[in-house]
């Protein structure tokens, strides 16, 4: 009885020295989360309350001031029509193509190497060359696809100067960045399946597309999740290959979100206002992140 009384003290002690140590493993990442992540949303929310300081005088508060002035902003609900349908055709398209991408070199065929290699080539290369990769197919008489273009007989057009065609231009340069990053993912994961599935799935007579649709989309759900969230957020983060493409123009009709709001503010050094775009960026990142998670998680298989 006396051992055992004497070793209960010894026991919490030990899991206290434990908790301590494991708090302290934390502490350097939770320290960089607090400085670069928490921190900063909570002074750009208190921000988007004050009017922008300005030489030799300090921001004064204003309340929802600045948050008055987004809702009577034309420019910022063009931005946000912009990025919304920009949203809409990048993800679908960027996923899709990956998937496509990733099954074709998943299977045994020449050049499979070679292959991965070209798909993926576009996700190392930095935004802005290849912003100006495109920049040279899309230049008016002398770009590459004016050369096909004027070979079939068809009119010249500036696609980047024109205002209905200026965000399409740009959501293609998108979907060719993406898609090879997202085909990775794809990738590993059936290459992770179980090959007896493919072998029962050919005894049983099924075809391909019933055992793409049956077997292989399913347990590919968490990966298609993980590549979705990814796919939203950099949706809404796209700015880089803006400047050297189109900078927002024409007449705003290719500006995006983060591009408004980076020229809100460093362009005009109106950063309170910047700060009020911040946190309505930051809130609708917020409501996709809890729908997927809350609603397309439980839709999810996992094995």
């Amino acid at each position: 009885m006396a051992g055992s009384a004497g070793g209960a003290p010894a026991r919490a002690s030990h899991q206290a020295m434990r908790e301590v140590h494991a708090w302290l493993m934390l502490l350097p990442a939770l320290l960089l989360l607090l400085a670069f992540t928490h921190w900063p949303a909570v002074s750009t929310f208190v921000d988007s309350f004050f009017s922008t300081p300005r030489a030799g005088r300090a921001g004064v508060w204003v309340g929802v001031e600045n948050y008055q002035v987004l809702a009577q902003d034309p420019v910022f609900w063009k931005a946000l029509r912009n990025n919304l349908w920009f949203a809409s055709a990048t993800i679908p398209a960027s996923i899709g193509l990956a998937l496509v991408m990733a099954l074709w070199v998943n299977e045994r065929i020449a050049g499979r190497a070679l292959l991965r290699m070209a798909f993926f080539t576009p996700t190392v290369l930095p935004m802005i060359a290849v912003a100006n990769i495109w920049l040279f197919f899309y230049t008016p008489q002398y770009g590459l696809l004016e050369q096909i273009t004027g070979a079939l007989g068809l009119p010249s057009h500036n696609w980047l100067g024109s205002p209905s065609t200026a965000l399409g231009a740009v959501t293609v340069v998108a979907i060719w960045k993406e898609a090879g990053f997202f085909m990775i993912f794809y990738l590993a994961a059936l290459q992770s399946l179980n090959p007896s599935l493919r072998e029962a799935a050919a005894i049983e007579g099924a075809s391909r597309w019933y055992f793409f649709r049956r077997v292989q989309w399913p347990l590919l759900m968490p990966t298609t999740l993980f590549v979705l969230i990814n796919a939203c957020i950099n949706a809404f983060r796209m700015v880089d290959h803006l400047f050297v493409l189109t900078r927002g123009g024409p007449n705003n009709a290719s500006t995006l979100l983060l591009y408004h709001l980076y020229e809100v503010g460093f362009s005009f050094w109106d950063t309170a206002y910047a700060s009020a775009i911040t946190v309505v960026l930051v809130l609708m990142l917020a409501a996709i992140a809890l729908f997927q998670f809350f609603v397309l998680d439980k839709r999810v298989h996992y094995k």
